[in-house]
């Protein structure tokens, strides 16, 4: 007895401070008989996933080598300055890099911004990772500039954060490999772009219907014509019927009520 084959499923990774839950509602709404399986990675191992099939798309940081990748930016997020809830930031509403000028600004090595050049006093070790940055700055040994989505990631309740006005933001895109477009793909685009579920580019809608389209409005169009034809005959029919009558009812009240004689 052979095994039967496994039914599709698409894989979509994404990358830390991404939130995939609405579209993934939809996806289940559309596409209920295909599963949809989550990967979470880091920001610098969603590449070699996607490059290495590992996931069918995924909602990565930009940029991506756009040589192996197609990418659709969705959104850029802000950037802001994580502090101890009574550092001297906090007494702003939101804060320029001159501000941090004299500040410790830590900078892990798997910061997502990419910093042409990170503002304030360098430390003199990085941080392996965001959240051990989060650890130093509740420990009061300098701050951290982060997308908005990774403050709320790592949130700490003697931890907050301001707006940094002028601090480069970091993108989020849905990136798949270029030459592996599956319709499964095209299908989580569709969701991603806002496309409804009869609209012409989705692949829920089958392609001999939207053919037949043509050729069911043709053949209508005689029967249309002819129940124009029809109406406006009928329709002279009725007005000639209610002149008619009316006629007919003049006609009878004449003879319906005869004069009297004196």
């Amino acid at each position: 007895m052979t095994d039967s084959p496994e039914p599709p499923s698409f894989r979509l990774a994404y990358v830390p401070g991404v939130t995939p839950a609405k579209w993934v509602r939809i996806w289940h709404e559309r596409l209920p008989d295909i599963p949809l399986e989550l990967l979470q990675v880091s920001a610098a191992e969603a590449s070699d996933v996607l490059r290495d099939g590992g996931a069918d798309a995924g909602l990565v940081r930009l940029p991506v080598d756009r040589t192996v990748f197609s990418a659709i930016p969705l959104y850029s997020e802000t950037s802001v300055v994580v502090v101890p809830k009574d550092h001297v930031v906090t007494a702003a509403e939101e804060v320029t890099l001159e501000d941090l000028a004299d500040e410790v600004v830590l900078h892990p090595l798997d910061d997502v911004i990419g910093w042409d050049q990170p503002p304030g006093e360098p430390t003199f070790e990085r941080p392996a990772t965001t959240a051990d940055a989060i650890e130093l700055v509740a420990a009061n040994i300098g701050v951290l500039v982060v997308p908005q989505s990774l403050a709320r990631l790592h949130h700490r309740r003697d931890l907050t954060y301001r707006p940094v006005t002028d601090a480069p933001q970091s993108d989020i895109a849905l990136s798949w490999r270029e030459d592996a477009t599956t319709d499964m793909v095209e299908d989580f685009i569709g969701i991603v772009r806002g496309r409804t579920v009869n609209s012409s580019r989705g692949r829920t809608q089958p392609e001999p219907e939207r053919k037949q389209r043509p050729e069911k409005s043709g053949g209508r169009k005689p029967a249309a014509g002819a129940g124009k034809g029809a109406a406006r005959g009928s329709s002279g029919a009725a007005k000639g019927f209610r002149g008619g009558s009316g006629n007919a009812k003049g006609a009878g009240a004449r003879r319906g009520k005869p004069k009297r004689r004196g």
